[in-house]
């Protein structure tokens, strides 16, 4: 089950597996004409809507809120945070086995305003490999991190599996031209299709990783998501920057 199927990831995910695996997509919006799949229209909230669409999945990838980094506490509260509860609710009641949880930078985004953070600093906390504990860097970030606790939650008191992948900067086959921090979190379109891919055949209790491509000047370590999922990326953003 992927939720929040007709954003930016979650088309991008689409259209790289959808033909690996048997799909049931949930959506709050409807689809254009041109949309090639069937989507779940109810907004992540009504509980009888999601209950009914989550029976018999066998892994959810949990995408759908408000992707807005200047989303109100109002909107986070409602769409991130409770929605994401609900969701792990009707997850373990119907004995889901994986809830995969797109978590975000912005989870750790005060990171980068720690004066210690030019990594060449001996004291820098870059690279970042899920580890630490969260400083989100706004309400949206603070979201992300409460889902985050609330899979760790879960896990611990139901036993499904929880991984939560902090996704970087999602942005097409090229990074970012004129800005460094998204080629430093750039995530190309075919390394976000293999990692979901890992993200749902790899085995795992509870873990936090980064989803990012190979990139030279990257805030974050892939260590972890390369030996806990066999992530392999394929793309650097300093290949695509003159």
């Amino acid at each position: 089950m992927l939720t929040g199927a007709l954003g930016n990831v979650g088309r991008t995910i689409l259209s790289h597996l959808h033909d690996q695996y048997t799909w049931r997509l949930l959506d709050n919006q409807s689809p254009d004409s041109d949309f090639p799949y069937d989507v779940i229209v109810a907004d992540i909230l009504n509980t009888t809507a999601v209950n009914e669409a989550v029976e018999g999945a066998s892994a959810i990838i949990h995408l759908a809120g408000d992707p807005q980094t200047s989303a109100s506490w109002k909107s986070v509260l409602r769409n991130n945070i409770e929605g994401t509860q609900i969701l792990l609710e009707a997850a373990v009641n119907s004995g889901v086995e994986k809830f995969i949880f797109a978590s975000s930078n912005h989870a750790v985004g005060h990171y980068e305003s720690d004066p210690n953070s030019d990594p060449s600093n001996p004291n820098s906390p870059f690279p970042l490999d899920g580890t630490e504990l969260p400083r989100p860097g706004n309400l949206y970030g603070a979201s992300k991190a409460f889902g985050e606790i609330m899979g760790r939650y879960y896990h611990d008191e139901y036993g499904i599996s929880v991984l939560c992948v902090r996704i970087g900067n999602l942005n097409g086959d090229a990074p970012p031209v004129d800005y460094a921090r998204g080629q430093s979190m750039w995530l190309s379109n075919r390394d976000c299709g293999h990692l979901f891919d890992r993200c749902l055949q790899a085995h795992y209790g509870y873990e936090i990783v980064y989803g990012v491509s190979d990139n030279d000047s990257s805030y974050y370590s892939l260590d972890r998501t390369r030996d806990l999922l066999g992530y392999s990326p394929q793309d650097n953003s300093a290949e695509h920057i003159s």
